[in-house]
């Protein structure tokens, strides 16, 4: 693995992480975590394709996050990596997809696969966890904090409809875990990150401009507003198509079987 670091124009610099042959690719993380979630992702592409991973701004070690940051301040982020690394290709999830799909509205992206984006399309996004997840956050209150973004995350899942206690207590076992002491580290970028979805809502038209071949996947056991959401972005972008993975959830490219990853290497090493 290569490491070198990319200046933000700020004093600061991104961490990119390099490996693999074949065209290159730059993966962004989802919210709540970093790209370090995203290591096996990397080996199992990395056998067809170049693969870069970087973490955006607020995690530790990264660049904080700009006074009144925005998402366009990470699509700006995105445009120094695609300059260092000579990629144009993005493999983006979750909250990381809504900057992909925002990037490839004016940066020079070839191909842009996303798994179950989280990109809120007519309300798709539902906001009534978001105010008391705020007030969890800046009350420093990570176990109900987290909670709530597990429900807001999917709030059709079992976990979701269990009482709120319950949930609690399961979070603060989580938090003993590496990863869950990560996304408790990220629950404030968190804030930022979510506020941006939330206030960037529209049709999915307003996506139309984006003319990289796209190819837009939800996971069939994921919250089913994320097949939704690449169904509408499939018939608004001119190139693009949206598929399903059976039995896979939310965290399938975390895990990153080989099956798993397949159709996004045959679509990003095409």
């Amino acid at each position: 693995m290569e490491e070198r670091f990319v200046d933000d124009g700020a004093g600061g610099a991104f961490l990119v992480r390099t490996e693999g042959t074949g065209p290159g690719v730059v993966v962004l993380h989802g919210g709540g975590i970093d790209s370090r979630e995203y290591g096996r992702l990397a080996r199992v592409l990395g056998e067809r394709c170049t693969v870069h991973r970087y973490d955006r701004r607020g995690r530790v070690g990264a660049p904080p996050l700009r006074p009144g940051h925005d998402v366009e301040v990470d699509v700006d982020d995105l445009a120094r990596i695609l300059e260092a690394t000579g990629a144009r290709r993005l493999l983006a999830h979750s909250g990381g997809a809504f900057v992909a799909l925002r990037a490839a509205l004016r940066l020079p992206v070839e191909r842009l696969a996303l798994y179950d984006p989280a990109v809120s399309i007519d309300g798709s996004t539902p906001t009534a966890w978001f105010e008391p997840f705020r007030a969890a956050v800046a009350a420093g209150d990570v176990p109900r904090a987290m909670a709530l973004a597990g429900e807001g995350a999917d709030p059709d899942a079992a976990l979701a409809r269990l009482p709120m206690p319950v949930r609690i207590a399961i979070c603060r076992v989580l938090l003993r875990t590496p990863v869950g002491r990560r996304m408790g580290e990220g629950l404030p970028t968190a804030v930022t990150e979510v506020g941006q979805i939330i206030a960037h809502d529209g049709p999915a038209s307003a996506y139309a401009g984006v003319t990289a071949d796209s190819l837009l996947v939800a996971g069939a056991r994921s919250a089913a507003s994320f097949g939704r959401v690449c169904d509408a972005l499939a018939a608004a972008m001119p190139r693009a198509r949206s598929l399903r993975i059976a039995g896979a959830a939310h965290e399938a490219i975390n895990v990153a079987r080989p099956a798993f990853v397949a159709p996004f290497a045959d679509f990003l090493a095409a």
